[in-house]
Parts: C-alpha cells; sequence; structure tokens
C-alpha cells in the first residue's frame, strides 16, 4: 500500500510508519486497503470479506452513495463505481445509467451497493423496488444482479441473504 507516512520495511507486505498518523490518515489507509481488495482481478468468495471492505468505504459518508461492484462471469472484481450521491429514491438512481455503466465494462453480475449515514441499515420498501427495477433492467441485457448490499455503521445487511433478490 502506498501513503506518504508509510516507508516500506523489512519483509514484504510490510510498512513502516515514517512520521505519526492521525485517525483521519488511518481511516484513509484503511479505505485505500479497502479499494485494494475490491481492485481489477480480485476474486470475490466470502461475501463477510466483501462486506466489511464494502462498509470501510462508505461508512463515514456524510451522505448516500449509490454504487456497483462489476464482475465479470467468474466474479472477479472489473472495477468498483460510485454513481449517485443523495437521498436514494425512484427518481436518484436512474436504470439507464445503472445498465450503461453494466454495459461498458462488460459486466456478467454486478452487486449493487448504497449506505445508510445516519444510522440503522434495514431496507426500506423503496430500495426493495429498486433492486426489483434494477434486476429487470439488467436482465435484459445480460447482467445478473448478486446482491445489493446496504451498508449502515452497525454493519451490513444483504438482500441475497433475506431473500429480497
Amino acid at each position: 500500500m502506498k501513503y506518504h507516512k508509510l516507508i516500506p520495511g523489512e519483509t514484504i507486505d510490510s510498512n513502516v510508519m515514517a512520521s505519526s498518523v492521525t485517525e483521519a490518515d488511518i481511516l484513509q489507509m484503511a479505505q485505500q486497503l479497502a479499494m485494494s481488495r475490491l481492485s481489477k482481478g480480485q476474486t470475490l468468495t466470502e461475501p463477510r470479506h466483501v462486506f466489511n471492505h464494502l462498509q470501510t468505504l462508505l461508512q463515514y459518508h456524510e451522505y448516500e452513495v449509490f454504487a456497483l461492484l462489476l464482475l465479470d462471469t467468474k466474479h472477479r472484481v472489473i472495477c468498483f463505481r460510485e454513481l449517485f450521491r443523495g437521498p436514494l429514491n425512484g427518481d436518484s438512481v436512474y436504470p439507464r445509467e445503472v445498465m450503461k455503466i453494466a454495459l461498458e465494462h462488460n459486466a456478467a453480475a454486478v452487486i449493487l451497493v448504497h449506505n445508510h449515514p445516519y444510522g440503522g441499515n434495514e431496507p426500506g420498501q423503496a430500495e426493495r423496488m429498486l433492486s426489483t427495477t434494477l434486476k429487470h433492467a439488467l436482465n435484459m441485457i445480460g447482467t445478473r444482479i448478486l446482491d445489493h448490499v446496504v451498508v449502515g455503521i452497525e454493519g451490513c445487511v444483504s438482500f441475497a441473504e433475506r431473500d429480497y433478490l
């Protein structure tokens, strides 16, 4: 991992702090590490690990974010893309834009992700309807939704685990 306050350690994959770090430095390093775990070519096999990385990326935003984790046919990461910011409702997430991104990256599957910055991680009815709308739209282009993950301060909720998809 590259960070301005880190220097290479004595062993591979180790680093040493070059100077003191703040809480903000630690959060930024954690986010960089989470992004590297969700970088191109990484195979997603353990949902809990994916949830942890997504929580690290999104739990401290002060606004709602809707993102896509785009995957190939073997569920390897193509990329992670934040698409929309602001209140999530039927008017703020455009299926056409989601489809366009999936086609642009030739994604075979996606994981929908959004956060609840003001506490709680229980999905609402509008979020469930959005998942259904996106599922139908993406099915038309041959892209599967594997999950819709809601990231909250308390953890993540998986639509797939709750049979909402």
